[in-house]
């Protein structure tokens, strides 16, 4: 149980963990005892990992896989958010087994999407579809990246030649692809031709929703974790330590413009300059709302803040904002979905998910509402806090329930809270 406190204002740090190499544990300072946040946190990692309704199976020996149960499959958001967790925790055998699936099943080892790796495969290994998604690339990278630095390279997998190898295949080439029609238009069915192919958009340094296709002319808001450049400009040694640095500035600045400057809410996909998609997305599907990928974008920012503090005066101010919305709609009643003005969105434009079509309170959204705590000094964030520590994860009414994309938002954010997200450093 947190101690009681009267409402009070709090500090947020002004320096980086890249600089300081120091952490905060939030629910400590707001009252909880350092023996209960440690146990909570372990419980959250073995709801995720260990418990009834995990969402991680081992296979095997030597291999793993992080599951959408909803959806019955395997993804490279999950595996690569699996491996960020298992490298944060000290956990080596979940790691590595991780790391061995996605690389045997989901990882193109020739063609032209040599070094990608298909986003979605079924629980077997089968691909559902060959096409990457370029935040599992994002953390893949950052996760061995660290794994590098925590384990070395000479205990059976070397991380980092791993990561290189998938850096140096995301860089711009041409590959024989067939012209690509708009979404939801039939596939063209012209001879192939050249096309490029990259993780990050060479003329404007921000990363592609998917590095082919359609796909490569917008972004995805929650894409943008600045911090994990600074972490390959560090520690990647692919002699592009300053490109990376410029892509973490770009990356910061196109948030300033993908974000509403009232409601602080973001589009689940963008332009490239921030604004809102067109000819594709708009009130026809949704597109231009914040929704389920958009819950991420309070706790990436929250992570940049904490490890580069680049941008604080913007982020503090940010993170205040968005508090400050879904403070306005009730901090136990806010639902997961609006449009970026703040509106609700219509019957037609809401997301569905596992089968249902509905609106709700969801603890994804309540994690990373939480977690913007870190940047922010205005009293009521403690009640965003105090809101995650007693929400339940559990089934709504009507059965639904999410253990995969609500399980591990919630693990990162008490990761966050706690002071346990952190920069790795080399050991040696």
């Amino acid at each position: 149980m947190a101690v009681g406190l009267s409402a009070q204002t709090y500090t947020p740090w002004e320096k980086g963990a890249f600089e300081t190499k120091k952490y905060r544990n939030l629910f400590v300072e707001m009252g909880y005892s350092k023996k209960d946040v440690d146990a909570k946190l372990k419980e959250v990692f073995n709801d995720v990992f260990r418990g009834p309704n995990k969402v991680y199976f081992e296979v095997g020996d030597t291999m793993a896989y992080v599951s959408d149960i909803k959806n019955n499959d395997a993804r490279t958001e999950g595996m690569s958010y699996g491996l960020m967790v298992a490298v944060q925790f000290g956990e080596k055998d979940i790691f590595d087994r991780l790391w061995r699936w996605s690389r045997k099943y989901m990882q193109h080892q020739s063609g032209p999407r040599e070094g990608y790796f298909a986003w979605s495969c079924k629980t077997d290994g089968t691909m559902n579809s060959a096409g990457a998604a370029s935040d599992g690339e994002l953390y893949f990278i950052t996760a061995l990246l660290f794994a590098s630095n925590r384990w070395g390279d000479d205990t059976g997998i070397n991380y980092k030649a791993e990561a290189q190898r998938i850096l140096n295949c995301t860089m711009p080439r041409e590959v024989e692809g067939r012209p690509m029609p708009a979404f939801g238009q039939q596939q063209n069915a012209q001879a192939p031709q050249k096309q490029m192919m990259y993780l990050i958009n060479p003329e404007n340094k921000l990363i592609t929703f998917t590095p082919d296709g359609f796909g490569q002319r917008y972004t995805d808001p929650s894409y943008h974790v600045p911090a994990f450049y600074e972490v390959w400009a560090r520690w990647a040694d692919d002699g592009r330590a300053d490109y990376w640095n410029e892509c973490a500035q770009k990356s910061r600045e196109f948030l300033h413009k993908a974000i509403h400057e009232e409601t602080g809410l973001n589009a689940d996909y963008s332009q490239y300059d921030g604004g809102p998609m067109q000819g594709f997305g708009g009130r026809r599907n949704g597109a231009n709302n914040f929704r389920y990928d958009s819950w991420r974008v309070p706790m990436n920012i929250a992570l940049d803040y904490e490890w580069s503090c680049a941008d604080r005066e913007w982020q503090q101010q940010y993170g205040e904002k968005i508090q400050n919305f879904f403070y306005s709609k009730g901090i136990n009643d806010f639902v997961d979905q609006y449009r970026v003005d703040g509106s609700l969105p219509e019957e037609d434009e809401i997301l569905q998910a596992g089968g249902f079509k509905k609106l709700r309170h969801s603890i994804g959204l309540v994690a990373t509402t939480a977690a913007a705590s870190m940047m922010c000094s205005h009293a009521k964030s403690k009640e965003f806090v105090d809101a995650l520590w007693n929400a339940k994860h559990v089934p709504f009414e009507d059965g639904y329930f999410d253990a995969y994309y609500d399980g591990l938002l919630r693990l990162f954010a008490f990761m966050h809270l706690s002071g346990n997200y952190r920069i790795i450093f080399p050991e040696k």
